[in-house]
C-alpha cells in the first residue's frame, strides 16, 4: 500500500481546544505517536492514566497497521493481495476474514456507483504511477489493454468459503482507496480494546476518532484549503465517534502539455481526473468515508452527493475550482455536523 495508488491529500489535524469543554478527567494525559506505514504517515493522539499505557496501547495499533499493509499492500509482492492477483483468471481463492471483508464493502460501493469506485482499477493506476515518473501521458494501446481488465462486475466473491475468484488473467487489484481508512479503524478499535477510548488515528487524509478528548467537545479537525494545503483551514469540523475522509489532486498529481491529472484515475476512461477539487466524507467508519470521497471525486457533486445522500449518517462537502472562482457544495446533511471557523 502507499500514497501513489488512490490516496488522499492530508487533512491539518490540530487538537481539539478552545471549545466549551466536556467534563474533564484530570487523570489522564495526552500522549501523540507516529510511524511510517502503507506509503503515509500514521499519527495516532490519545488519552490515558500514564505513559506506559499510552506506549503500549498505540505500539498494538501500529501492529496492527502493519500486519494490514502485508494483506493488501499492492506494493510488496509477497502479500495476500498481490497472491490474490497472481491467481486470477483461475479457480476462487480462499482469503483472510480482512481481505474478504474490506473487498466485499468495495463491491458494495462499487455496485451502488455503478463502478465510479472500483478496486480492479489496478492496471490502469500502474500505468499513471509511470507517467508521474515519466512526465508522459500512459500509452494510448497500453491503456486500452489496461481498462480491458477493469470492471468490479469480474471479482466474485463467495461468503460460505470466503473466497475470490477474479474472472480475468491479469487482474490487479488496488485497496489505496479504501484500506487506510479501514486501516485507521482497526487501529482505533485496538487502542479501545487496551482500554483507550479518547483517541485518534490518522491516515493521512484518513482519520478515524473515538470518544472526545476530556477537555473537548470533540477532535477539531480541519479541512485544508483547496487553493493551498499548507494554509491554515478556514473550516474545522468537531468529532467523536466517527470517520473523516478528503480526497483530491492537491499534493499528488501530474502536468503534462500544460494540463493538471489527478492520481485519482475514472476506472471507465482510464484517465486522471482534470480539474482542481477536493472532497471531505464524514461517516461512521474510516472504510465508508474513504471510499465514498473517490465515488463523489469520479462523478463530480452533481451525481456523486445524491448517491451518498441516501445513504444514512453519511455527509460530504465538495469544494472545486470553476471560472468564477471556488465553489462550496454540500451534502443535505453536512450542516448538521458540529464546526467552528477558528
Amino acid at each position: 500500500m502507499h500514497t501513489n495508488c488512490l490516496s488522499v491529500f492530508a487533512l491539518l489535524l490540530i487538537a481539539a481546544g478552545g471549545l466549551s469543554p466536556a467534563e474533564p478527567d484530570t487523570k489522564l494525559a495526552r500522549y501523540t505517536f507516529k510511524e511510517l506505514h502503507m506509503g503515509t504517515q500514521f499519527k495516532i493522539v490519545l488519552y490515558a492514566p500514564d505513559e506506559a499505557r499510552a506506549k503500549g496501547a498505540a505500539q498494538a495499533a501500529f501492529e496492527r497497521i502493519k500486519q494490514l499493509d502485508l494483506i493488501m499492500s499492492d506494493y510488496r509482492p509477497a502479500s495476500e493481495l498481490m497472491q490474490l492477483c497472481r491467481q486470477a483468471g483461475g479457480e476462487p481463492v480462499r482469503v483472510s476474514n480482512e481481505l474478504f471483508f474490506v473487498l466485499s464493502r468495495a463491491q458494495e460501493v462499487a455496485k451502488k456507483s455503478d463502478g465510479a469506485f472500483d478496486v480492479t482499477v489496478g492496471p490502469i493506476v500502474r500505468l499513471w504511477r509511470r507517467a508521474r515518473r515519466a512526465q508522459q501521458l500512459p500509452d494510448a494501446e497500453e491503456l486500452a489493454k489496461a481498462r480491458a481488465l477493469v470492471g468490479y462486475q469480474n471479482v466474485r466473491l463467495d461468503a460460505k468459503t470466503r473466497s475470490v475468484q477474479l474472472m480475468k488473467p491479469g487482474m490487479q487489484l488496488d485497496l489505496g482507496g479504501i484500506a487506510k481508512g479501514y486501516s485507521a479503524d482497526e487501529a482505533l478499535a485496538v487502542l479501545q480494546k487496551h482500554g483507550i477510548t479518547r483517541a485518534l488515528v490518522a491516515a493521512g487524509g484518513d482519520i478515524a476518532v473515538g470518544e472526545r478528548p476530556p477537555d473537548a467537545e470533540g477532535w477539531k479537525i480541519g479541512i485544508a484549503p483547496l487553493e493551498d494545503p499548507d494554509k491554515m483551514p478556514g473550516r474545522y469540523l468537531i468529532l467523536h465517534n466517527a470517520a473523516v475522509s478528503t480526497s483530491g489532486d492537491a499534493e499528488q498529481y501530474v502536468e503534462i502539455d500544460g494540463k493538471r491529472y489527478s492520481h485519482i484515475v475514472d476506472p471507465k476512461t482510464g484517465i486522471g481526473l482534470v480539474g482542481r477539487q477536493s472532497v471531505t466524507v464524514v461517516a461512521h467508519k474510516g472504510i465508508d468515508s474513504d471510499s465514498l470521497t473517490k465515488v463523489v471525486c469520479v462523478l463530480g457533486p452533481k451525481r456523486g452527493l445524491p448517491i451518498l445522500e441516501i445513504m444514512p449518517d453519511i455527509a460530504a462537502l465538495v469544494v472545486q475550482q470553476t471560472d468564477k472562482g471556488l465553489e462550496t457544495i454540500e451534502s443535505k446533511g453536512f450542516a448538521k455536523i458540529p464546526q467552528t471557523m477558528k
